[in-house]
């Protein structure tokens, strides 16, 4: 016996350039079919939030699936899995340009099919607002769910079991000494790993290199400093690990596209006078209060 409620959307090809358009959700449970063997055109990604069952990869390999769980389909790739007895399942049909690039990132794991999960909450609520923006009649329907398939690989990322939620410990440090004047090969040194190692750790946790990982944190801290403070581009520069103001510039420019002072010029918030002294901390974000209605 068991229970069963899906839909599927025919998104148009503008809601596809939004990045990822969402093409279906269900949510079911108890001793449900087995689905497969077949072979999709777009992802999918199912979550396993109670019990256990397996899945069976093009060459024969039977993987054990237990709650909490993730199970990517990608397209072009067999597939053929099913509870043993019985499982809970929430599943979201998804497609687009995007799914290039969160595969890349690490987000979507094709050569994965089974990821464990710390917990299933996170994305489960995610679902559950698909489902309800799914109700007949919703005009905001392609683009409120397209929106929450970006939200639930988010929270798929974070809710996996191989890593914290906000980084391992080696992603935590680089972010704590990103602005010392250290090289890649200097950071490796201090975890005791080389340089090969270093980059097969941050690729796994941020999808990117250690140097892109580094350098977004330097010029993220770079531009707050530049649109809040008086500091001059030198100092900014030092502040952010770099002793060459001229190098500094040159870097901001190319990534950001345009130089520290055309930036300033543009987002500057300093009041002369004022809080130009107040430099922002991102580790303590203001509280915004909800105002009071009555």
């Amino acid at each position: 016996m068991y229970h069963t409620w899906m839909r599927y959307f025919t998104p148009a090809p503008a809601h596809h350039r939004l990045g990822l358009a969402c093409l279906g959700v269900g949510l079911q449970h108890g001793e449900l079919p087995v689905v497969g063997p077949r072979t999709l055109d777009h992802h999918v990604a199912v979550v396993i939030s109670a019990g256990s069952g397996w899945y069976r990869t093009p060459d024969g390999h039977r993987h054990p699936v237990t709650a909490p769980a993730l199970i990517w389909l990608t397209p072009g790739i067999p597939h053929h899995y099913g509870p043993d007895p019985s499982w809970d399942e929430c599943f979201v049909d998804f497609t687009g340009p995007a799914t290039a690039t969160y595969t890349e990132l690490g987000y979507i794991e094709p050569d994965r099919p089974v990821v464990p999960l710390a917990d299933a909450g996170a994305a489960r609520a995610v679902v559950g607002r698909i489902a309800r923006a799914a109700r007949r009649g919703n005009p905001l329907l392609e683009v409120e769910t397209g929106a929450a398939v970006h939200e639930l690989l988010v929270a798929l990322r974070r809710a996996r079991a191989d890593l914290a939620p906000d980084g391992d410990e080696v992603l935590q440090a680089l972010a704590r000494d990103a602005f010392q004047p250290l090289s890649v090969a200097d950071h490796a040194a201090r975890h005791g790993m080389t340089p090969a190692e270093l980059r097969i750790a941050v690729r796994r946790g941020a999808g990117c290199s250690p140097k892109d990982y580094l350098l977004g944190i330097r010029l993220g801290r770079a531009k707050e400093l530049l649109a809040a403070t008086e500091l001059p581009v030198a100092a900014v520069a030092r502040r952010v690990g770099y002793d060459d103001p001229a190098y500094f510039s040159r870097l901001f420019t190319r990534r950001v596209g345009m130089a520290p002072v055309r930036f300033r010029e543009q987002q500057g918030r300093t009041v002369p006078g004022g809080w130009s002294h107040r430099i922002p901390d991102p580790d303590d974000p203001p509280m915004i209060e909800r105002l009071n209605t009555s």
